[in-house]
Protein backbone atom coordinates (compact mmCIF):
# COMPACT_ATOMS: atom_id res chain seq x y z
CA UNK A 1 0.00 0.00 0.00
CA UNK A 2 1.32 3.79 -1.05
CA UNK A 3 0.72 5.58 2.03
CA UNK A 4 1.57 9.71 1.08
CA UNK A 5 4.02 11.61 3.56
CA UNK A 6 5.94 14.79 4.40
CA UNK A 7 8.55 14.83 7.06
CA UNK A 8 9.73 18.18 8.14
CA UNK A 9 12.73 18.06 8.89
CA UNK A 10 14.80 15.26 6.31
CA UNK A 11 17.88 15.01 8.89
CA UNK A 12 15.62 12.24 10.51
CA UNK A 13 14.33 8.76 8.95
CA UNK A 14 10.63 8.07 7.92
CA UNK A 15 8.78 5.52 9.75
CA UNK A 16 10.31 2.27 9.65
CA UNK A 17 9.21 -1.38 10.41
CA UNK A 18 12.38 -3.08 12.44
CA UNK A 19 11.63 -6.34 12.00
CA UNK A 20 9.71 -8.58 8.98
CA UNK A 21 6.99 -9.30 11.74
CA UNK A 22 6.94 -5.60 12.88
CA UNK A 23 2.72 -4.23 12.59
CA UNK A 24 3.58 -1.09 13.65
CA UNK A 25 5.84 1.76 12.57
CA UNK A 26 8.23 3.95 14.73
CA UNK A 27 7.77 7.61 15.12
CA UNK A 28 10.25 9.33 16.23
CA UNK A 29 10.75 13.07 17.90
CA UNK A 30 11.47 15.91 15.75
CA UNK A 31 13.03 17.87 18.87
CA UNK A 32 14.85 17.77 22.07
CA UNK A 33 12.16 18.14 24.47
CA UNK A 34 12.18 17.98 28.31
CA UNK A 35 9.37 17.05 30.36
CA UNK A 36 9.29 17.86 33.94
CA UNK A 37 8.22 16.05 36.87
CA UNK A 38 4.62 14.96 36.51
CA UNK A 39 4.21 17.27 33.57
CA UNK A 40 2.98 16.80 29.89
CA UNK A 41 4.60 18.13 26.50
CA UNK A 42 3.37 17.62 23.06
CA UNK A 43 6.17 16.29 20.93
CA UNK A 44 6.40 16.86 17.09
CA UNK A 45 6.64 13.76 15.22
CA UNK A 46 7.70 15.64 12.49
CA UNK A 47 5.42 13.86 10.06
CA UNK A 48 2.30 15.03 7.89
CA UNK A 49 0.27 11.30 6.77
CA UNK A 50 -1.87 11.15 4.52
CA UNK A 51 -4.01 8.35 5.12
CA UNK A 52 -5.53 5.78 2.35
CA UNK A 53 -9.03 5.95 2.14
CA UNK A 54 -11.34 3.50 4.18
CA UNK A 55 -7.84 3.40 6.47
CA UNK A 56 -7.42 5.23 9.95
CA UNK A 57 -4.03 5.84 11.36
CA UNK A 58 -3.39 4.74 15.06
CA UNK A 59 -0.51 5.99 17.36
CA UNK A 60 0.22 3.74 20.32
CA UNK A 61 2.94 4.23 22.47
CA UNK A 62 6.41 1.84 22.53
CA UNK A 63 7.16 -0.11 24.96
CA UNK A 64 10.25 1.66 25.72
CA UNK A 65 8.29 4.63 26.93
CA UNK A 66 7.56 3.10 30.17
CA UNK A 67 11.40 2.50 30.50
CA UNK A 68 11.54 6.39 30.59
CA UNK A 69 8.28 6.39 32.83
CA UNK A 70 6.95 8.45 30.16
CA UNK A 71 3.63 7.30 28.72
CA UNK A 72 1.27 8.74 25.85
CA UNK A 73 -1.36 11.13 27.63
CA UNK A 74 -4.55 9.90 25.60
CA UNK A 75 -3.65 5.70 25.20
CA UNK A 76 -3.77 6.14 21.97
CA UNK A 77 -4.05 8.31 19.10
CA UNK A 78 -5.90 8.52 15.90
CA UNK A 79 -5.19 10.33 13.12
CA UNK A 80 -8.33 11.27 11.17
CA UNK A 81 -8.54 10.80 7.14
CA UNK A 82 -8.71 14.44 6.44
CA UNK A 83 -5.71 15.55 8.93
CA UNK A 84 -3.33 16.00 6.60
CA UNK A 85 -3.06 19.95 5.51
CA UNK A 86 0.23 21.88 5.38
CA UNK A 87 -0.01 22.85 9.26
CA UNK A 88 -1.42 19.06 10.29
CA UNK A 89 2.09 17.51 11.53
CA UNK A 90 1.24 14.71 13.84
CA UNK A 91 1.97 15.09 17.38
CA UNK A 92 2.41 13.15 20.30
CA UNK A 93 1.19 14.20 23.84
CA UNK A 94 3.73 12.62 26.36
CA UNK A 95 3.03 12.48 30.33
CA UNK A 96 6.14 12.31 32.70
CA UNK A 97 4.84 10.78 35.69
CA UNK A 98 8.07 10.31 37.76
CA UNK A 99 9.20 12.94 40.52
CA UNK A 100 12.16 14.19 37.65
CA UNK A 101 12.55 15.45 34.86
CA UNK A 102 12.49 13.32 31.36
CA UNK A 103 14.66 13.99 28.22
CA UNK A 104 13.30 13.26 25.11
CA UNK A 105 15.89 13.47 22.68
CA UNK A 106 15.62 14.21 18.68
CA UNK A 107 15.67 11.07 16.92
CA UNK A 108 14.22 8.98 19.79
CA UNK A 109 11.70 6.47 18.80
CA UNK A 110 8.33 8.18 20.84
CA UNK A 111 5.60 6.22 19.41
CA UNK A 112 4.21 3.68 16.97
CA UNK A 113 1.81 3.78 14.22
CA UNK A 114 -0.72 1.40 12.83
CA UNK A 115 -2.57 1.83 9.16
CA UNK A 116 -6.13 -0.06 10.30
CA UNK A 117 -8.72 -0.56 7.64
CA UNK A 118 -12.11 0.90 9.03
CA UNK A 119 -15.59 1.07 8.21
CA UNK A 120 -18.13 3.68 9.34
CA UNK A 121 -21.82 2.48 10.88
CA UNK A 122 -24.61 2.96 9.30
CA UNK A 123 -26.62 2.57 12.46
CA UNK A 124 -29.85 1.08 12.76
CA UNK A 125 -32.19 1.88 16.09
CA UNK A 126 -33.75 -0.88 17.64
CA UNK A 127 -36.48 -0.61 20.78
CA UNK A 128 -34.08 -3.84 22.17
CA UNK A 129 -31.07 -5.57 21.20
CA UNK A 130 -31.53 -8.84 23.38
CA UNK A 131 -33.52 -9.67 26.28
CA UNK A 132 -30.27 -10.63 28.81
CA UNK A 133 -27.34 -9.10 30.16
CA UNK A 134 -23.90 -10.08 30.70
CA UNK A 135 -23.42 -8.40 34.24
CA UNK A 136 -22.69 -4.96 33.52
CA UNK A 137 -18.96 -3.59 33.65
CA UNK A 138 -16.63 -5.60 34.81
CA UNK A 139 -18.61 -8.78 35.04
CA UNK A 140 -16.31 -11.35 33.75
CA UNK A 141 -13.96 -10.95 36.77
Amino acid sequence: MKVKIKRLDKSLPLPDYHTKGAVAFDIYSRVDEIIGPHGRKIVPSNLIIEDPKGYVLDLAARSSLSKKRLMLSNGIGIIDQDYHGPQDEISILLNNFTDQSVEVKKGERIAQGFIIPVEKADWEEVPEIKKESRGGFGSTG
